[in-house]
């Protein structure tokens, strides 16, 4: 039987660096829709966009996606994911909920995949994704999130240990740029969703160590490639680029 789950990709138009940046024009269609259409690609399930605005329903409905409207005022995306989630699939169809963050237009179909593959072993919550740093500059970058994984060698998946936007762990070895995309068990994201915000969340601003913190299992997977996410002109610059030979 087909392993299937419920792609929900968070999306709002608030955004410092690129106002509107959901829909933000690549080679004619919003950002948002390119990151829909890769979702749909990678074939696990239903793909809906959580919305915090109606112009973001209006883009994805139009490309023929489904969207809900969400609460414009939730203080993060797993909240308005889990919003999107009781909504869209109130008789819990779903039981694997994957959040792929909505500026993400390069992601490949085969990590959205992974990330529900990680979640075969019954005693994790959560799923991410990592990929080995190579650029130097990004060890240093505190907007680089590095994962401390807990790795066999040769292994491609181990337990997360912590997350953290400095370099670490120390000593020679890799280190491991956390990728935006989370798979979940229901009842964890519903655990999640209901913690209070813990102390080393506060301090990092990383919300996956609220989890931790919790005592969860996260189990991170690693891929080859960081799909680069857009925040700035400059991003959506690169974006279009990538994008330029793709449908």
């Amino acid at each position: 039987m087909t392993k299937q789950a419920l792609v929900v990709i968070p999306a709002r138009m608030a955004s410092v660096r690129l106002p509107d940046k959901p829909l933000a024009d690549i080679h004619g269609e919003a950002m948002i829709v390119h990151v829909w259409r890769r979702a749909m690609e990678a074939a696990i399930g239903p793909v809906l966009v959580a919305a915090a605005e109606q112009e973001i329903v209006d883009a994805i409905q139009a490309a023929g996606g489904q969207a809900v409207l969400t609460d414009a005022d939730h203080p993060s995306g797993s909240d308005r994911v889990w919003e999107a989630v009781q909504k869209f699939d109130p008789g819990e169809t779903y039981d694997k909920i994957v959040n792929l963050q909505g500026d993400l237009p390069t992601i490949e179909p085969d990590q959205i995949r992974l990330t529900l593959d990680l979640l075969d072993d019954g005693a994790v919550d959560i799923s991410t994704l990592a990929a080995e740093i190579v650029e130097d500059y990004e060890r240093r970058e505190p907007s680089v999130v590095k994962a401390v994984i807990s790795l066999a060698p040769g292994a491609r998946q181990g337990r997360g240990l912590y997350f953290t936007r400095v370099p670490a762990p120390s000593g020679d070895g890799p280190l491991y740029h956390h990728i935006g995309i989370y798979g979940y068990r229901r009842q964890a994201l519903a655990r999640f969703i209901a913690l209070p915000p813990g102390h080393l969340e506060s301090r990092e601003r990383l919300e996956q160590l609220r989890a931790l913190e919790a005592g969860m299992i996260i189990q991170v997977g690693l891929v080859d490639r960081v799909p680069f996410g857009v925040d700035t002109p400059a991003d959506l610059d690169r974006a279009r680029r990538a994008l330029a030979r793709k449908p």
